[in-house]
C-alpha cells in the first residue's frame, strides 16, 4: 500500500445511536462542537500547504458515526471533499461508521460524494463481547454492512478492539479469524483504553473490570498480526495514536497505552520467529549476526535494546550484530556458529511465524 497524505477531519461525537462502554468521543477527538463545510475546507487547504508531494492525498473523517450524523450535515461536508476531488486536488475520501449505520439509501450518497473508503468499527464479532460492551447490534448485522460494502464497490476497513469487556485470547482470534473470512482492504487493531467519563471507567472504579496490561495487550496482538500477515491482511495501525488529550494521566485513565506498541508487537513476532528457527540449533557462546531491513533492525534492537538483551539471553549467545540493508521487511539472513562451522541462512520470516 503506497504512501498517502493523510488530511485528518475529526466530526464530533453527533447522531451516534449508541454509547458504547468504553467511549468518549469528545474526549478522543478533542472535539464537542459542530463541523462546518468551511472548517473542512479551511483544514483542507491548511494540510495542503504542508505537503511536499501532491500526488496521492486522502481526505479521511475521522471520529463518531460519520453516516449516522443528519443526511444534511452529512451532504455540507462531504460536498467539500468531493469538490477537491473533481479538481483532483485529492485523490480519496474516506470514512469511518458503525455496522448498524450501513444501508442502501447510505451507501447511494456516499458513491454519489466519490467516497473510496468505508471503515467499520466491529470491535469485535464475538457475542458476549458485542453485548457486554453495549454495542447495540449484533454479529449478523456486520456481515449484512459488509456484504453492501462490497457490493457497491466501495475499499473495506475493519476495525478490531482487545481488550472489551468479556473478551480473551480465544473470543480475538474468532474475530480475527472471521475478519480473514471477510477480506478487508485493511484491519485496525486497538487494544482498550479507559477513558475519563465511559461507562468502562466506571466499571474499572467498581471493580467489574480489568483492563489488559502492555504485556498481554501485545501478547494477543501478537497472535492476531500473526494471522492477519499470513493470510495477506494488512493491518494499518496498532493503537491510538498519541494527541494532547490521548495520553496516560490526562483522558487514558488505565489500560494498555504504549506510543511504540506496533513496534514491540513487531518485534516480539521477531523474537518468535528467531526461536522458531533455532528450536534445533545450539549455538551457545557464540555470536549471531541478522543481517535485515532498517525497520526490522529498530524491531531486533526494541525499545533500550530490550529485545536485543532479550535475544542475547535466550540463546545464550556473546553477542548479537544487527546490520540493517535495502533488503525486504520479509526476510531476515542469520550468519551463525554451529558445530565449529559458519552458516548463513536467508528465511522468510512469515516460513517461522508459528511453530508447526
Amino acid at each position: 500500500m503506497s504512501k498517502k497524505n493523510i488530511i485528518p477531519i475529526f466530526v464530533p461525537h453527533l447522531g451516534c445511536p449508541n454509547d458504547c462502554v468504553f467511549c468518549n468521543q469528545n474526549k478522543i477527538t478533542a472535539s464537542s462542537t459542530n463541523i462546518t463545510s468551511d472548517d473542512v475546507r479551511s483544514i483542507i487547504e491548511e494540510y495542503l500547504s504542508y505537503f511536499k508531494d501532491k500526488n496521492n492525498i486522502e481526505v479521511a473523517f475521522y471520529g463518531g458515526s460519520f453516516t449516522a450524523i443528519e443526511i444534511c450535515i452529512q451532504l455540507e461536508l462531504l460536498s467539500v471533499a468531493k469538490e477537491y476531488k473533481e479538481n483532483n486536488i485529492i485523490k480519496e475520501i474516506r470514512l469511518s461508521t458503525r455496522p448498524d449505520c450501513i444501508d442502501i439509501k447510505r451507501l447511494e450518497i456516499l458513491k454519489h460524494y466519490l467516497v473510496d473508503t468505508i471503515e467499520l468499527g466491529v470491535q469485535s464479532l464475538d457475542e458476549d463481547v458485542l453485548n457486554l460492551s453495549n454495542r447495540g447490534h449484533d454479529d449478523k448485522c456486520v456481515y449484512n454492512a459488509v456484504k453492501l460494502i462490497k457490493k457497491y464497490g466501495f475499499n473495506l476497513g475493519l476495525q478490531q478492539m482487545i481488550g472489551l469487556p468479556g473478551d480473551s485470547l480465544e473470543a480475538s482470534l474468532y474475530t480475527t479469524r472471521e475478519f480473514i473470512k471477510l477480506n478487508p482492504d485493511f484491519v485496525r487493531i486497538y487494544p482498550t483504553l479507559v477513558i475519563k467519563d465511559t461507562e468502562l471507567e466506571k466499571s474499572l472504579y467498581n471493580g467489574s473490570y480489568k483492563p489488559l496490561s502492555i504485556e498481554d495487550a501485545v501478547r494477543i496482538t501478537k497472535e492476531l498480526l500473526k494471522l492477519y500477515i499470513l493470510n495477506g491482511i494488512y493491518v494499518i495501525r496498532i493503537g491510538l495514536q498519541p494527541t494532547e488529550n490521548i495520553q496516560m494521566g490526562k483522558d487514558v485513565i488505565a489500560g494498555p497505552f504504549h506510543p511504540a506498541i506496533r513496534q514491540i508487537v513487531e518485534g516480539e513476532i521477531l523474537f518468535d520467529v528467531l526461536k522458531n528457527f533455532f528450536n534445533d540449533k545450539e549455538i551457545t557462546n557464540y555470536e549471531l549476526e541478522i543481517h535485515s531491513s532498517n525497520k526490522n533492525v529498530s524491531n531486533l534492537a526494541g525499545q533500550k535494546s530490550f529485545l536485543k538483551n532479550k535475544i542475547i539471553n535466550e540463546f545464550k549467545i556473546k553477542n548479537l550484530k544487527l546490520f540493517g540493508e535495502n533488503i525486504s521487511d520479509d526476510v531476515l539472513i542469520l550468519k551463525y556458529r554451529l558445530n565449529e562451522k559458519n552458516f548463513e541462512n536467508e528465511i522468510q520470516i512469515k516460513d517461522y511465524m508459528i511453530w508447526r
